[in-house]
């Protein structure tokens, strides 16, 4: 008896060689040698076990087992660095701020837009490493590459902090000096470092999420739930690394060392991607399509349906009925890219005609962009925790004890406490309740989630504004407006209420954004899913930092007070937050305008 196997061609996940549609069986032929001259041939399939996947395959390039491979237990691993990569990036993000308007001697205008410019490079250059990543790396080769340089962005920081502290004319504790400026070094070395680190977060970003979400496999029942609640409780961990660095860290940073407070979180990543790397033999590696990339077909459609613009309504429905495509609802929406169906001299060749899938996926990417802009408002008011609410407690009583103060950053930690504790509630009572009603996997659209979000958001900002007043009225009816370092004697803990709903909105608008762009986005491209939800924040801390050097020039005209003075107390962060709450309610008007008509790309995960 001979036997001739074939077996599906096997290449490493690790490899940016495109790797072959893996089959769920090979064939062997086994040939029997009868009475030494007849012979029959048999073809027997093998089937791999039943819980071999076939989009996905291990870090040998094998067929990944659902049993020993991906799930909860991969998933873990992946937290982990995300987790310290959130530590990290509000270890410096949250008290910014202090650190431009103490050390650097920077003014509170300048360095809210330095803070938010900053924040939108950081928050855009995601878009940069999910192309790398889709194209060319894969998800873990860039997690490993952008994690190294996130860890040298830490020590460079740590570095130029270190210099400051050895200065002989450190000026970090005075505070209340108004010129306090540093060596040139340490500034450009600082800077250097700051972007050094959104270059790392560039790739850390948009492939962790996803990569995390491609642990879970979108055909199985269970895991598509798993997958669901893996969003929320993702959300929670990065929550709770938010928590350690805007609570312990900005202590350090406040009263102890600068240098110290940024030298941890650069420790924690390093320890992070040791226990990345652990987990490698346990991942689902997704396979790639040797089909073209998702980016050339999508192009394809644009200039396609460009070059026909001159294409009639009847050609191009001669063209749907030779194909047979049947209408459907999304179909009859962006009709001008159907365009792209009919070829350009009315002949086929050359592949120059895009197929419907080609057409259909062009236009789930187009949908997305009216969704993208009407949040660009709640991105604008998401920035203002780290920046204005800082600065606000900066000037209240923030003593827990006589011998204690509350950090002004630390403040923040109460975003990412009431996400913890909301998360739960959400997760393991509101989605169940909201299922039984809707019958719906997640309880609510993805859409519908986000739109509650967005109307908290504008209610933190109308609540914003009523405690800023009061605070203002406080420092005048104490005599204290043209006393900038005086305590008002209000207590800090009146910000509390708006940190509180910034959380509740968050768990509700960020994680749907996370879910969404992941989910809604062809396959192929679920890295420049998450780069674009993480656009939005980008873009809307760049529409802030301009919004404010708007404002500040307009508002400070003619000798007048600005309302973004240093001297907060005769500036006007209320009329600031009155703005942005009326900017909310139109993005959210424009929002639920622009949802009513969306058509989900996936109907069975919504």
């Amino acid at each position: 008896m001979k036997r001739h196997c074939s077996a599906p061609h096997k290449s490493s996940p690790l490899s940016s060689h495109t790797l072959g549609t893996l089959h769920s069986s090979f064939h062997c032929t086994i040939v029997f040698v009868l009475s030494g001259s007849r012979m029959a041939e048999t073809q027997i399939s093998l089937v791999p076990p039943p819980d071999t996947l076939d989009t996905a395959v291990d870090y040998k390039g094998r067929p990944a087992v659902r049993s020993t491979h991906g799930g909860w237990r991969s998933a873990l691993f992946i937290v982990g660095v995300e987790v310290a990569e959130r530590i990290a990036y509000y270890g410096i993000a949250s008290n910014l701020i202090s650190y431009l308007t103490g050390p650097l001697g920077q003014s509170t205008a300048m360095a809210a837009a330095n803070v938010n410019t900053w924040s939108g490079v950081a928050s855009l250059l995601p878009l940069l490493g999910a192309l790398v990543a889709d194209s060319f790396l894969g998800r873990y080769r860039t997690i490993v590459v952008a994690s190294l340089i996130y860890i040298l962005g830490l020590a460079f920081l740590t570095l130029s902090a270190l210099l400051h502290s050895l200065d002989p004319l450190n000026c970090g504790r005075a505070m209340e000096r108004n010129l306090c400026y540093s060596p040139h070094l340490q500034v450009i070395l600082f800077f250097m470092a700051l972007y050094l680190v959104a270059c790392g977060q560039s790739g850390h970003k948009p492939c962790v999420q996803a990569f995390g979400a491609d642990q879970f496999d979108g055909q199985d029942p269970q895991e598509v739930k798993d997958k669901s609640s893996f969003f929320n409780w993702w959300y929670f961990s990065m929550c709770l690394g938010a928590a350690f660095a805007v609570s312990a860290l900005n202590y350090v940073q406040d009263y102890l060392n600068w240098a110290l407070g940024f030298g941890v979180p650069c420790i924690i990543m390093l320890i992070a991607l040791v226990i990345f790397l652990l987990g490698t033999r346990t991942y689902r590696y997704v396979v790639k399509s040797e089909e073209r990339s998702p980016f050339i077909r999508i192009s394809k459609v644009f200039a396609t349906a460009a070059r026909n613009w001159r294409t009639s309504a009847s050609a191009i429905a001669a063209e749907q009925e030779a194909q047979g495509i049947l209408p459907q609802r999304g179909s009859q929406q962006l009709r001008f890219l159907d365009k792209a169906l009919v070829a350009p001299d009315s002949s086929k060749k050359d592949g120059s005609v895009c197929s419907i899938a080609d057409v259909e996926e062009a236009k789930s990417v187009v949908r997305l962009f009216p969704i993208w802009a009407t949040c660009l408002v709640y991105a604008i008011v998401f920035a203002q925790s780290s920046t204005f609410f800082t600065k606000q407690g900066v000037t209240m009583d923030r003593s827990i004890a006589s011998s204690f103060s509350i950090p002004a950053a630390s403040l923040q930690s109460f975003i990412s406490i009431f996400i913890v504790i909301f998360i739960p509630i959400y997760d393991r009572l509101l989605v169940p309740f909201s299922r039984s009603m809707t019958g719906k996997p997640a309880g609510v659209t993805m859409l519908q989630r986000i739109g509650i979000g967005m109307l908290i958001s504008a209610i933190s900002m109308v609540v914003a504004a009523v405690v800023e007043n009061k605070r203002l009225t406080v420092a005048l009816e104490h005599g204290l407006i043209d006393l900038p370092h005086a305590t008002v004697p209000m207590s800090v803990w009146w910000l509390v209420p708006q940190y509180a709903l910034f959380g509740v909105a968050d768990v509700f608008t960020v994680v749907g954004l996370q879910e969404f762009f992941y989910d809604q986005v062809p396959s192929e491209l679920r890295s420049v899913g998450a780069s674009l939800y993480l656009s939005i924040f980008g873009i809307g801390s760049l529409l802030s930092s301009f919004l404010i050097s708007s404002l500040n020039k307009a508002t400070s005209r003619d000798g007048r007070d600005s309302w973004f003075a240093n001297n907060l107390n005769r500036a006007h962060l209320d009329y600031f937050y009155w703005l942005l709450a009326a900017l909310s309610v139109l993005g959210l008007a424009l929002f639920i305008y622009f949802s009513k008509s969306y058509v989900y790309n996936r109907r069975n995960f919504i």
